[in-house]
Order: C-alpha cells, then sequence, then structure tokens
C-alpha cells in the first residue's frame, strides 16, 4: 500500500488499518501522542508511567478500533479510552492532576519573569489541586486540548449541562482560590 501523506484524515487512516495496514495506525499514535501523553500525566503524575499509560490506550485503541463506529470523532472516541484508563486505574492509586504546560518561549524570559512565571504556575496547580476531579477533568479538557462540550461529554460520560457546570464552577473555584492567594502577598 502506498503511504499516506500527514493530510489524510483519520478516517482515511482508519480504513487503511482496518484493511490490514498495520504501520497506518502509527500515523494516529503520533497525531494523538501529546494529548493522551497529557491526560497520562495527569492521572500518573509520573512521566514513565505516563508512557505506559499511552503504550496502554493506544492498544486499546488499536484492538478496538473495528468497534469504533464513527458516531463522534476519532480524538474523542481515543479520549473517552484515555479518560476511562485513566479513571481506572485512579480508582486504585489516587486523584487526577492536571500539568502545566510549557510555554513555548520560556527561555526567552528575564530571571524576573521566570520567577513570576513559576509562582503563578505554582499557585495554579495548587488551586487546581483543590478542585473536585470532575471539575479539574472537564476543566483540563475543555482549556487545554481545546475540546467542545460535546466531545467531553462524549468522553467522560457526564452530560454536556453538566459538562458546562463543571467548568464555570471550575472556574469560580480557581478566581476565589487565587484571589485568596494574592490577598496573602
Amino acid at each position: 500500500m502506498s503511504p499516506l501523506g500527514p493530510e489524510a484524515t483519520d478516517t482515511e487512516i482508519i480504513e487503511r488499518v482496518l484493511d490490514g495496514d498495520r504501520d497506518a495506525f502509527a500515523q494516529l499514535v503520533r497525531r494523538y501522542q501529546r494529548r493522551v501523553l497529557r491526560l497520562g500525566y495527569g492521572f500518573c503524575k509520573d512521566s514513565d508511567a505516563a508512557e505506559d499509560f499511552a503504550q496502554d490506550v493506544f492498544v486499546k485503541a488499536y484492538v478496538g478500533l473495528a468497534g469504533f463506529k464513527g458516531r463522534s470523532s476519532f480524538s474523542t472516541w481515543l479520549t473517552r479510552i484515555a479518560y476511562n484508563t485513566g479513571i481506572n486505574a485512579k480508582r486504585k492509586a489516587g486523584r487526577y492532576e492536571p500539568l502545566e504546560s510549557e510555554p513555548q518561549d520560556v527561555k526567552n524570559f528575564s530571571p524576573e519573569e521566570e520567577h513570576i512565571r513559576m509562582e503563578t504556575v505554582a499557585s495554579l496547580k495548587r488551586a487546581m489541586a483543590a478542585l473536585p476531579e470532575k471539575y479539574a477533568v472537564c476543566l483540563d479538557l475543555y482549556f487545554r486540548e481545546g475540546m467542545k462540550y460535546g466531545d467531553i461529554s462524549d468522553a467522560t460520560g457526564f452530560p454536556v449541562n453538566t459538562i458546562k457546570s463543571h467548568v464555570f464552577r471550575a472556574k469560580h473555584e480557581l478566581r476565589l482560590a487565587l484571589g485568596a492567594e494574592g490577598d496573602g502577598l
């Protein structure tokens, strides 16, 4: 089979995989690896465990690919697998904790800017850790992953209005927590 280019749609790649082209799945892995790893970091808090998590998610996706019906996008379906894998692991271990992503231009920061950035990240991380897990997951998927409410609903199983409520309440609680921290400075 001729190789697929980077412009190939998820549907085209899935068709190739289902037709026996095992190598085509690697393109889906490359496309969504960062998203799955970020979710893995949130659930595992350890880079090695997050990589194991991502591998587990992609194996589950590969094995279950024939069951993908296309009612949602592949990315939503994959996020659902990752979310369920993480929730099942957290039931055994602890709680979801989203991690901040490093800014692209961090090397251009002055020492003062870097100190302010580090303090801001630490404050935000403390505030996020205090959120109920369901709020933190919805907020993370909405803002960092850029998922729409419907896609988050498909991934988590929460109704759309519940997702909206969780995001709203999470933002409200973060505002209160960060405002209270700022008062103490």
